[in-house]
């Protein structure tokens, strides 16, 4: 009797690697690495693996006939207990591949569900999870079904096992339905609290799994949350206060890392855990200079801020790790590509300082430089002044305050509604509603 993949956890399980290069991907030093820290983060042993170029993959098996068998004997030799593969596969090229193999085989979406079940940690992110599985596994039902009896369901899906598979496919659209209400109120309820911060600077980081966004996170604000060396050890979006030096309080929100071929449905599930990077007023992409494919991760990245339509956003490099590279060549070729990137090392604290710097000119840019009179028993208005904005000069005139203050215009709001008047520093002119 076979079980399902998706309800089979992989730890301890041996697994063989296989991947089909295509042409116009690039062949890097090493095409199988990143799928050997996905199925070892996923908790298989790794113990070989196979890469094939091909013009265009085979119909039944996806990979040549020979490299079918190649990867037959692997299995074989090495006792493994599935083969994963680094492509996106049918249910029909999967189902071929075990019976060649005779061995489970999962592809790339697969196995990146399965690392994002066993990392979801808050109810939300187990709702996105959930989601992308069931919409994953539906059109592979039958497929599922394998260990059913062949005489009971005829030649193709008849008899009893029609009948479950059509109920099953009926509870999971069902499941799939409920869990999409349940995210379109988990999205509403994190559109209100990120409208709510309407007033405060929102920096945002983005960036490829593991280069390092929650080690920043704790470099710049204290804080302690967990950075592990690993992909996607981060799938929930945490916010902590950055007090900005010489600028004022930030919120800096940490996100879900993207990878190369991010399966659709995850990107989906996932648009509530996204809105912090949708409404930030500055996003942080953070990359992992020592890596040897850091220009194909960071062109991923983009990637993805483009499918959830915030690559316009105003968005800033940062190198990160540049404490593990042995020699200055490797990120002067970076800095040439990106000659406005911020090397940094957030393990070592190098480079921090400028980042600070230039996060606080790139937040000014929208600052307006203004006077504003206040009744000076306005505590909220003066505590709004003082959060918010930068007060350069108090004087008291009468029975007025004079605050002569650097405000985002995000934060004009209370402003306009409260105090006595408001005018340009530079000009002396009132604001206008534009403003």
């Amino acid at each position: 009797m076979r079980t399902d993949p998706r309800n089979v956890k992989l730890t301890h399980e041996r697994s063989v690697l296989a991947r089909l290069l295509l042409p116009g991907q690039p062949l890097n030093e090493d095409p199988l690495e990143e799928l050997a820290g996905l199925a070892k983060t996923a908790g298989t042993d790794v113990m070989g693996g196979l890469v094939q170029r091909r013009g265009e993959p085979v119909a039944a098996t996806y990979l040549g006939k020979g490299k079918v068998e190649e990867l037959r004997q692997l299995v074989r030799q090495q006792d493994a207990d599935v083969v994963i593969f680094d492509n996106d596969l049918t249910p029909a090229q999967t189902r071929n591949l075990e019976t060649a193999t005779k061995c489970k085989v999962l592809d790339r979406t697969e196995l990146i569900l399965d690392i994002f079940a066993s990392n979801a940690r808050t109810h939300e992110a187990r709702l996105a999870v959930e989601l992308a599985q069931l919409e994953y596994s539906l059109p592979r039902l039958k497929r599922m079904w394998t260990h059913l009896s062949r005489q009971s369901m005829g030649v193709g899906m008849r008899g009893p096992g029609e009948k479950q598979l059509e109920v099953d496919r009926r509870l999971a659209e069902r499941r799939i339905h409920e869990l999409r209400l349940d995210l379109q109120k988990v999205e509403r309820r994190r559109e209100r609290m990120v409208a709510s911060r309407q007033g405060h600077a929102t920096v945002s980081l983005v960036g490829y799994t593991n280069a390092g966004k929650s080690t920043l996170m704790n470099a710049l604000t204290g804080s302690n949350v967990e950075a592990a060396d690993k992909l996607f050890a981060t799938l929930d979006t945490r916010t902590r206060r950055w007090q900005l030096p010489g600028w004022g309080a930030v919120l800096l929100s940490d996100t879900v890392g993207f990878i190369r071929d991010l399966p659709h449905s995850l990107i989906a599930s996932f648009k509530a855990t996204l809105e912090e990077a949708r409404q930030a007023d500055l996003l942080l992409h953070v990359a992992d200079a020592s890596s040897p494919n850091v220009f194909e991760q960071i062109g991923s990245v983009y990637k993805v801020l483009e499918e959830i339509g915030i690559e316009a956003k105003d968005t800033l490099l940062v190198l990160n790790k540049i404490d593990r590279l042995e020699t200055p060549q490797p990120l002067d070729r970076i800095l040439e590509r990106y000659p406005h990137a911020v090397p940094v090392s957030a393990r070592r604290g190098d480079g921090l300082g400028r980042l600070q710097q230039i996060v606080g000119e790139a937040l000014s840019r929208e600052f307006l430089d203004l006077e504003v009179e206040v009744d000076p028993a306005d505590g909220k208005l003066l505590a709004h002044l003082s959060a918010h904005g930068e007060i350069l000069s108090r004087q008291v005139n009468d029975d007025r305050l004079l605050v002569h203050v650097r405000l985002p215009g995000r934060a004009l709001g209370l402003v306009k509604q409260s105090a006595l008047a408001v005018r340009r520093h530079d000009t002396r002119q009132p604001l206008g509603e534009v403003a």
